[in-house]
C-alpha cells in the first residue's frame, strides 16, 4: 500500500523557514563565550563585540592599564618661572634640532609615564633653560601630554662634555633629562636628572 504524503503548504514552508532562521542566529550566540583570563579570571579578553553596524574586534593591546605614549607638550617650572610650550625635535645630520622659541622633546627619546628616558632640552637664554643652572636637588617639575601631567623630582644636575652622550641614552626605569648648554663659550652642557615624583 503506497504511502501517502502531506501536501507542503506555503503557510508549513514559512513557519519551517522562521525556525531555521531563529536557530542560525541563536546558536552561535549561545556558544559564543567569553574568553576568561586563567592566571587572572576577572579580566575578561573580548574578542569581538556585535553592534547594529556589524561585528568590531577588539585589539586587546588596547585594553592595557598603561597610558599611551604621548610626546610632552609642556614642561612647568614654578619656581624659575618656566613655563615652557615643547615641541617634537628631528634629527638633522645626527642630531636633533633645537627650538629658538622653545623646548625641545628628542624624538627616539621616551614619552613621559613611559620607560626609559624622556629627554627635554633648550637654550640657555632668558625665557627658556637660561634658570635652570640654579636648580636644587628634589625640586618638582611639571611636564603636560595631551591627556596628564606628570610630576618629576630632581635627583641630580651636572656638567659634562658635550660628547659624554649616555646621559640622553635610554633607561630601564622611567626618567626625565633635561639640558641645556653651560660654561664658557657654551663649552659644556648642564644636565638636570628627575624621577618620578610619587608622595
Amino acid at each position: 500500500m503506497p504511502i501517502r504524503r502531506k501536501k507542503t503548504t506555503p503557510r508549513r514552508l514559512s513557519t519551517l523557514f522562521i525556525v531555521i532562521g531563529v536557530v542560525l542566529i541563536a546558536v552561535p550566540q549561545i556558544f559564543k563565550k567569553p574568553i576568561v583570563n586563567k592566571a587572572n579570571p576577572t579580566k575578561v579578553q573580548v574578542q569581538e563585540i556585535k553592534t547594529d553596524n556589524g561585528p568590531i574586534k577588539i585589539d586587546e593591546k588596547l585594553l592595557s592599564e598603561q597610558e599611551p605614549a604621548q610626546p610632552p607638550l609642556r614642561i612647568v617650572m614654578p619656581k624659575y618661572n618656566i613655563d615652557l610650550s615643547v615641541v617634537e625635535a628631528p634629527v638633522i645630520n645626527g642630531v636633533w634640532e633645537t627650538s629658538e622659541t622653545t623646548a625641545s622633546h628628542g624624538i627616539g627619546s621616551a614619552s613621559p609615564g613611559q620607560i626609559g628616558n624622556t629627554v627635554v632640552f633648550a637654550h640657555a637664554r632668558a625665557g627658556l633653560f637660561l634658570p635652570i643652572r640654579d636648580i636644587q636637588k628634589d625640586e618638582i617639575i611639571y611636564v603636560l601630554t595631551k591627556d596628564r601631567w606628570y610630576r618629576y623630582q630632581v635627583s641630580d644636575s651636572k656638567l659634562v662634555n658635550p660628547d659624554q652622550v649616555e646621559v640622553i641614552s635610554q633607561t630601564v626605569d622611567e626618567k626625565l633629562t633635561l639640558f641645556t648648554c653651560s660654561g664658557f663659550l657654551d663649552s659644556k652642557r648642564l644636565v638636570v636628572t628627575a624621577l618620578p615624583y610619587r608622595p
